[in-house]
Parts: C-alpha cells; sequence; structure tokens
C-alpha cells in the first residue's frame, strides 16, 4: 500500500504510542535499561544520537541530545557526533563505539564485515561488546517507531 503525497504524517506522539500501545513501550525500556549497568551512559548517549541521527528520527535525536547534556556529556562532542571522524575529540572507546553503531544501523545494505567485528572487540570486553550492541538494536527499534509514526520532537 503506498501512502499518497498529501497524506497528513501520522497523527502520533509519544504519549498517544504509549496509551496505544503500553506493552511495547514498556518492553522496549526495559531493552533499552537492560544495558544500562554494563556501559559509561554518556558513551551510550553518543551513540543513541549518532544512530537516531543516521535513521532520521528527529525525536530521538533531540530526546538522547537533551540525556546527554544532563549526564554533562561535552557539549563539542553532542554538536559534533555526526562528523566523529573528522572532530579529532572522541576517545579511542568511543570512536569505536561509533564506528559500531554505523555498522549496526547500515545492516540493511549487508552485513557487518569481519574486520569491524574484530577491530570492535579489540577495545571492548566481551559483556561490553553484548551491552553496547543490544543498545544499538534498542535505539534502532525506537527509531523505527518515534520516526515512522513522526512523534514530533520533545520540547
Amino acid at each position: 500500500m503506498t501512502i499518497p503525497e498529501s497524506a497528513p504524517a501520522a497523527p502520533f506522539s509519544y504519549a498517544g504510542f504509549q496509551a496505544v500501545a503500553p506493552a511495547a513501550t514498556a518492553a522496549l525500556r526495559a531493552l533499552s535499561q537492560s544495558v544500562d549497568a554494563g556501559l559509561d551512559k554518556g558513551l551510550v548517549e553518543l551513540v543513541k544520537i549518532r544512530v537516531s541521527q543516521i535513521n532520521g528520527c528527529a525525536f530521538c535525536t533531540a530526546f538522547h541530545i537533551a540525556l546527554a547534556r544532563r549526564l554533562g556529556v561535552e557539549a563539542a562532542k553532542i554538536d559534533l557526533v555526526a562528523v566523529w571522524r573528522d572532530a579529532g575529540l572522541f576517545t579511542p572507546r568511543e570512536r569505536a563505539a561509533l564506528a559500531w553503531a554505523e555498522q549496526l544501523a547500515g545492516m540493511a545494505g549487508g552485513p557487518v564485515p569481519e574486520d569491524a567485528v574484530a577491530q570492535f572487540g579489540e577495545v571492548f570486553a566481551s559483556d561490553e561488546v553484548v551491552h553496547l550492541t543490544v543498545a544499538i538494536a534498542a535505539i534502532n527499534a525506537w527509531n523505527r517507531i518515534a520516526g515512522g509514526l513522526r512523534f514530533p520532537p520533545p520540547s
């Protein structure tokens, strides 16, 4: 089914989604929170911002930028996460996490190359690999929901 270009944006908000699908909301929150103990929260927020940018989700990008600010992530890192490779201010762990995030966000184009898996595993312990991969999967799911339903960015 194709939607005519003149069709209005989906009339959903985060609150509307919660009201219609409370079990899905709870499940996604639980998935996201399942990795909280295993990773630096600032690092996770940078990854969530980058994945949300790649996926074109304004709601999630704005939400995680605000959260990163509250957590005290450096403003320059938040501002330059889209160009992290050229910014010269991200740590080796942040660079590895952002590269991994971009690989997983781009999986529709093909599987993650073995060398990317190996490089990521050189910087992070096995449990961190799992936790960050789950965090990326969770934000990808949220991006598809919030972006697909066109949640307006939070104020």
